[in-house]
C-alpha cells in the first residue's frame, strides 16, 4: 500500500490510519490461508513521524518433529521512524536500514517492509506442541500414540567387536 504523506508533511493531519490486505511471499513448506491483514498508523508528534503496523496471516504447515498438520495464525509487528527524502545521509540509511521508512515523492510504500518482516520473522521450525515427542527413529510411528516396541538402546556399531570379546570371555568362564 502506498500512503499519501503530503497532508501530514503540510501539517494538515497528525495521524494516518492503515487497514488493508497484503499477499505474503510464499515460504517453503508453509501454505498461507489467504492474504495478511495489515493494520496500523503513521503518527506525527511535533515533526517526529512513526510508522506502526501489525500484520496477521493464517497458515498451514507440518510439525518439525511428528509431521502432523499445524494450523495457526502468525502475527508480526513493524515499527519504523518515518523520514522525508533527503533528510538522511546514505550512510545513516545503510547503517540503520531497519529503523527508517523513507517518504519518496510525497508517498510512503509500506508493502515491502511488512513482507520482509513476515518473511524474516516466521519461525524456521513449527511444532504442534512444545511437548511433541516426534516419531520413532526405527519404525516411524508417532510417539504420542504410545510405545511401538522398538528397542530404545542401540549399541554403537564401531564397538561391536568388543561385545564379541566379552561374549568369548563369558563362554570360557562357564
Amino acid at each position: 500500500m502506498v500512503l499519501d504523506m503530503r497532508p501530514m508533511l503540510r501539517g494538515e493531519v497528525d495521524r494516518i490510519t492503515v487497514d488493508y490486505t497484503l499477499t505474503p511471499q510464499q515460504l517453503d513448506g508453509v501454505e498461507f490461508e489467504g492474504d495478511a491483514h495489515v493494520m496500523g498508523e503513521v503518527t506525527d508528534e511535533a515533526g517526529y513521524m512513526r510508522l506502526t503496523l501489525t500484520a496477521t496471516v493464517a497458515y498451514h504447515t507440518t510439525c518439525a518433529r511428528c509431521l502432523d498438520r499445524v494450523d495457526g495464525d502468525f502475527s508480526v509487528q513493524l515499527e519504523r521512524t518515518v523520514a522525508a527524502e533527503g533528510t538522511l545521509t546514505e550512510e545513516q540509511l545503510e547503517e540503520n536500514v531497519d529503523e527508517y521508512a523513507v517518504i519518496e515523492n510525497g508517498t510512503l510504500d509500506v508493502d515491502e517492509a511488512i513482507r520482509e518482516e513476515l518473511l524474516l520473522s516466521f519461525p524456521m521450525r513449527v511444532l504442534c506442541s512444545e511437548e511433541c515427542l516426534g516419531l520413532c527413529p526405527k519404525c516411524g510411528k508417532p510417539k504420542r500414540l504410545g510405545d511401538c516396541g522398538c528397542p530404545t538402546f542401540e549399541p554403537d556399531p564401531r564397538l561391536a567387536i568388543l561385545k564379541t570379546l566379552f561374549d568369548k570371555n563369558e563362554e570360557e568362564n562357564q
